[in-house]
């Protein structure tokens, strides 16, 4: 609950249902009348304080042991109680999109709401809010939730599985303080102070525009946004396809080729342009289908599509449909076109930006008669027919305008400091989890310093001392590439795993559970799992085996490299058959794939195309095919052993 603007009054983060740290002189703090005596009674204690000129006041518990629910009463010029609190352990999770993403939209996302089931866990969700100065409070109110189904569907699913897996590991009540927003850069959740102390971040506030300088710039950047698009975004040029027989049953496919779907077809066959593509699919339909109306469910498609069941039109969905390349297909196919035996099935494709293709997921794709079990479905994942009618190259769309920056967006550095992080401090926490850096891709150098000094920035203000940190290095995404190469994303997790120079900070690593297609994996479960493993190893003293292999060292002998781990548990393994993802390089630079095998708690990796070795990289790729792992299950950091930068040279 919250108090009246005038005279007593608690910020957000202090409310029924809360939870407090255990084992710290947890603050509660609020604002009443200047000179007003405040006095907050819990669990036998009183502790008071008397408001100063600007009315807040403050006053720190005894540490207290985990348990309740407990009452606490805040007595001042009128009087509150609390009801339903906690003691226990408190984590505040923050990041961009992969720590907002909902319990919802994960992996078995509707059984997982169904479970959670834990009065236990506390939820408190900060909405997405800017301010363009440092706020006291919440802009936009929020309260504790007990975690039910109802108050986690909308969650951050890796702090609800990171506190699922803590309060059964310690048996102890979680409180979860989720405050993230997606597409966010680093130092927007930094304190601007932070940001001008730092030569080398200083430039970052320089597009920074007064409000009365953004309100002019604006009209001016939707006028050229407008024009941009009307390029931009391509228009079809009609369907010929169709006019050559492509969805008709009968059309050859001698010069039609194979492509995997779900997928981007830039990602699943040799071609990379936009523009109109068809895809065709043969199946066997039962005797007991015959003349009865199918459901053709094709999952999402990006962006439009016309389809065909044996050369007539099911169904489309263009420009007219809100969020299209999000939307499931779902066609009824009339029962005056099934017949037993070959049926076609086509689809016609128009994407006029970005990728395209059947993106799926693969559990949607399917047919089977309307009102019949999925059991009985015949799937329509897998290899399809593919043929381009006519491409547009990307390469000819102008670049997108600059947009102004001004102090309400959410990228203004501090903006997000001011609005989302600041008026939680100084609530008592335990430690902080972090799922960022994808937005900072591209400037890892530059985040090898951010990202520390963000998480410094933290500790300063909290004054909890050096306050744990753990963070999910970036997850694997984007098309394999056929041979070595240099790449941000790579990178970036370098920077990342510097940051463990800081102490009391951790890593989770992803680089095997995330998604070609999709930058938000829907794997969430095993993020909060290995997050929840770090926070028992580094916070809670436990001694388990936390960490996938760690880069220690190498030696070089004659051809061969040999590489030293830390964190390699009970012993060294290659998961799924030999070793993959090390290359290898000479003076040359020039990286090519490396053998290598295991030898206790080391790797011994060689090429015979490369005599004299000096450097080594293991996963170093947007998305990796690496598969070194502990016998616990925990995957290895990618790494390089040189400093090189600005390559252009590759493998053969």
């Amino acid at each position: 609950m919250r108090g009246e603007n005038k005279g007593l009054r608690l910020p957000s983060i202090i409310g029924d249902n809360m939870v407090l740290q255990q084992g710290m002189r947890a603050p509660v703090w609020g604002w009443d009348a200047p000179g007003q005596r405040v006095t907050v009674t819990i669990a036998g204690q009183k502790a008071t304080a008397k408001a100063g000129a600007d009315g807040r006041w403050k006053v720190r518990l005894r540490p207290m042991k985990a348990g309740g629910p407990h009452e606490m009463t805040v007595a001042g010029s009128t009087s509150l109680t609390l009801r339903n609190i906690l003691i226990g352990e408190v984590w505040v999770c923050s990041g961009q999109s992969n720590m907002q993403m909902a319990v919802r939209d994960i992996a078995n996302g509707p059984a997982e709401v169904r479970a959670a089931d834990h009065p236990g866990i506390r939820l408190f969700a900060v909405a997405c809010m800017t301010a363009p100065t440092r706020q006291d409070d919440l802009v936009t109110p929020a309260t504790w939730q007990e975690c039910s189904p109802k108050s986690v569907e909308l969650f951050s699913a890796v702090a609800y599985f990171f506190g699922r897996d803590l309060q059964k590991a310690l048996r102890a009540p979680v409180g979860l303080i989720n405050t993230s927003w997606g597409g966010t850069v680093c130092e927007t959740w930094m304190s601007r102070e932070a940001i001008e102390a730092d030569a080398e971040f200083r430039h970052l506030l320089d597009p920074v525009l007064s409000a009365e300088e953004f309100a002019k710039a604006k009209p001016a950047f939707d006028e050229a946004l407008r024009k941009w698009e009307s390029i931009a975004y391509f228009k079809d040029l009609g369907n010929k396809g169709f006019g050559m027989g492509w969805a008709a049953p009968d059309c050859s496919m001698s010069h039609w080729t194979d492509i995997s779907a779900p997928g981007l077809w830039r990602n699943m066959s040799d071609e990379k342009c936009e523009g109109a593509v068809w895809y065709r699919r043969d199946i066997e339909v039962p005797k007991a289908w015959k003349g009865k109306d199918l459901l053709l469910a094709l999952g999402a498609i990006d962006d439009f599509d016309t389809t065909y069941f044996n050369g007539v039109q099911v169904g489309t969905i263009g420009m007219e449909t809100p969020n299209w390349w999000l939307t499931l297909r779902r066609y009824t196919v009339p029962g005056a076109l099934v017949k037993a035996g070959r049926a076609t099935i086509a689809v016609r494709v128009f994407d006029h930006f970005m990728g395209g293709g059947l993106v799926g997921p693969a559990a949607e794709m399917r047919v089977a008669p309307v009102g019949r079990p999925e059991s009985e479905a015949i799937r329509l994942n897998g290899q399809w027919k593919f043929k381009v009618e006519y491409p547009i190259d990307p390469a000819t769309r102008p670049p997108r305008p600059v947009e102004p920056l001004g102090p309400d967006n959410a990228n203004c550095p501090g903006a997000l400091y001011n609005s989302m992080i600041h008026p939680l401090i100084p609530f008592g926490i335990r430690g902080a989890l972090w799922y960022q850096g994808e937005s900072n891709v591209g400037r890892a150098r530059q985040y090898r310093r951010l990202f520390p000094a963000m998480i410094r920035d933290w500790r300063r203000r909290w004054r909890q001392g050096p306050l744990p940190f753990l963070f999910v290095q970036l997850a694997n995404w984007m098309a394999r590439r056929p041979e070595p190469r240099e790449s941000d994303w790579a990178e970036l997790r370098e920077a990342q795993t510097m940051t463990l120079r800081l102490p009391n900070t951790g890593m989770a690593l992803a680089i095997d559970i995330g998604d070609a297609e999709d930058i938000h994996p829907k794997n969430k479960q095993d993020v909060g799992r290995r997050l929840a493993l770090a926070a028992q190893a580094l916070v809670y003293r436990r001694k388990l085996v936390y960490s996938g292999p760690m880069y220690a060292g190498m030696t070089v002998k004659g051809s061969q490299v040999r590489l030293r781990f830390k964190h390699v548990g009970g012993g060294l393994v290659a998961r799924g058959g030999k070793l993959r993802g090390f290359a290898v390089a000479g003076k040359d630079r020039r990286f090519i794939w490396a053998e290598a095998r295991i030898e206790k708690s080391t790797v011994v990796v060689w090429s015979d195309e490369v005599p004299r070795p000096v450097a080594v990289r293991y996963g170093w790729a947007d998305n990796p095919d690496a598969n070194l792992y502990n016998k616990e299950g925990l995957p290895a950091s990618p790494f390089r052993t040189d400093k090189w930068s600005g390559l252009t040279a590759s493998a053969k």
